[in-house]
């Protein structure tokens, strides 16, 4: 692994909690070898350097004789802290002018301010984290659902990453007989019991298999489930997008068109985040934006994971409604039919569309919402996941897995059309080397500095 580009001896600062965010406390964070002798200097209390690690202390920090702020600092000794350097975390009042003041006169004091992602790469490059580990940090920090969390908790304690380390442990003691065989070529001679290997391959293609086809689940719970919410224009689309969203997200007119373009939000159902997006009303027109709009709205139809087909029982008679629901079904998409302003039906009248096997709801007088809700939840089938499962949500992570898939095949098929030990040797390395890559024992800087540049600052 090439890392000379990243590796750096530098001590860094930032500030670790949201800025500009409402509360009492900052937490700023210093790393790195002198990170305690800097902020030594300008601390008075106890004396840091004789302190042991994890203990915290109070004080104040001074710029000279000026106090800057009252401050509990909290000592992280090398290599016992999430980057494996010494580290020092200072809380302070939560004031910018405070916060800019310490972060600037610890940068006289001989640090400097911190890269994006820059605490979590030296956790990694010190092997604090492994990279899907890392990467899992990320995913923590965005995390807005409980299902959200518990897989990114999953992840980032190493769930991931001891599977992929195992399978990567027991090809690598293969590699190493075939790689022997490759010494004694002259002699003809096989360290590398190939049933064995052809067992051991299949074993590990099935489980990547599995590790793949877990995506598209861990990829809903982690960006949470697009669901479209389509029809005919003026059937209450907008009004159904505000009701799910309790508040007034988008426009609410008898105009008809009045939405050209898609409108999105999320919302939290039982720990499982649902990305509404209210689109324009389906129709013939004339008028250029209103078509673009209708255009977008059937591109939008295409990406969804679910669509929530609405009908206005007033507007259209059932014949219109099972036209429109035949064009639906021809997506393969899941979908749920709605008929709005049922507050308006007679019970005759829902006898008449129970052959559509419709939820009735009045987004106006919000009656039948959670209802919708629950028939949202059973349609996404999110709640029976066992989210404690390996489960991946990157999609680095899922090309790697479908890399190593292919030069899996290439193993197997040198198995079973006997190839020459180095041609073996060399397919199985290709699936080492993409294994290798999820976790980063095989990495470039370029693909580091890629990956930690989305961090936020102070992580």
């Amino acid at each position: 692994m090439s890392t000379n580009g990243l590796i750096s001896q530098d001590t860094i600062v930032a500030l670790a909690t949201s800025p500009g965010a409402q509360g009492a406390i900052a937490v700023i964070r210093v790393s790195g070898n002198e990170a305690i002798t800097i902020v030594n200097d300008v601390f008075k209390g106890k004396d840091l350097i004789k302190q042991e690690s994890h203990t915290i202390h109070f004080g104040t920090i001074r710029d000279g004789e000026e106090v800057l702020d009252e401050v509990l600092v909290s000592l992280f000794v090398a290599p016992n802290s999430y980057t494996k350097e010494n580290a020092v975390e200072i809380s302070t009042h939560n004031s910018k002018y405070i916060i800019e003041r310490v972060i600037n006169l610890l940068i006289k004091r001989g640090a400097r301010a911190a890269r994006a992602g820059e605490f979590t790469l030296r956790a990694f490059l010190n092997g604090g984290l492994d990279l899907s580990q890392a990467e899992a940090v990320a995913d923590l920090i965005a995390s807005n659902s409980a299902a959200s969390h518990q897989v990114a908790m999953q992840q980032m304690r190493g769930g991931f990453s001891n599977q992929l380390r195992k399978l990567r442990e027991d090809l690598v003691h293969f590699a190493s007989l075939i790689e022997l065989e490759l010494d004694f070529s002259e002699e003809d001679v096989e360290f590398a019991n190939r049933d064995q290997l052809k067992g051991l391959v299949q074993q590990i293609y099935s489980v990547i298999t599995k590790l793949i086809q877990s995506f598209e689940q861990g990829n809903v719970l982690k960006n949470g489930v697009p669901v479209v919410i389509a029809g005919k224009p003026n059937v209450g689309k907008s009004t159904l997008l505000n009701a799910l969203l309790n508040e007034e997200r988008a426009i609410v007119s008898d105009i008809a068109g009045t939405t050209r373009d898609t409108i999105e939000d999320e919302i939290n159902i039982h720990g499982v985040t649902f990305r509404f997006i209210d689109t324009a009303g389906i129709r013939d027109t004339e008028d250029v934006i209103e078509a673009k709009g209708v255009e977008r709205t059937r591109e939008k139809m295409k990406q969804a994971r679910l669509i929530i087909y609405l009908f206005d029982p007033i507007q259209d008679r059932i014949e219109t409604v099972q036209q429109q629901i035949a064009e639906v079904k021809d997506l393969n998409i899941p979908f749920v039919v709605i008929i709005n302003k049922s507050d308006l039906l007679s019970d005759e009248d829902k006898l008449e569309y129970a052959i559509l096997n419709p939820l009735y709801i009045s987004a106006k007088e919000q009656t039948g919402i959670e209802e919708l809700k629950t028939e949202l939840l059973n349609q996404v089938n999110l709640s029976n996941i066992n989210t404690d499962d390996v489960m991946v949500t990157n999609i680095r992570h899922v090309e790697a897995l479908q890399h190593t898939q292919v030069a899996l095949e290439r193993v197997l098929f040198g198995i079973d059309n006997p190839v020459t030990s180095d041609f073996l040797a060399m397919d199985i390395r290709q699936s080492l080397h993409h294994l290798g890559e999820i976790t980063g024992t095989v990495t470039t800087d370029d693909l580091l500095e890629n990956i930690f540049s989305k961090f936020c600052i102070g992580k």
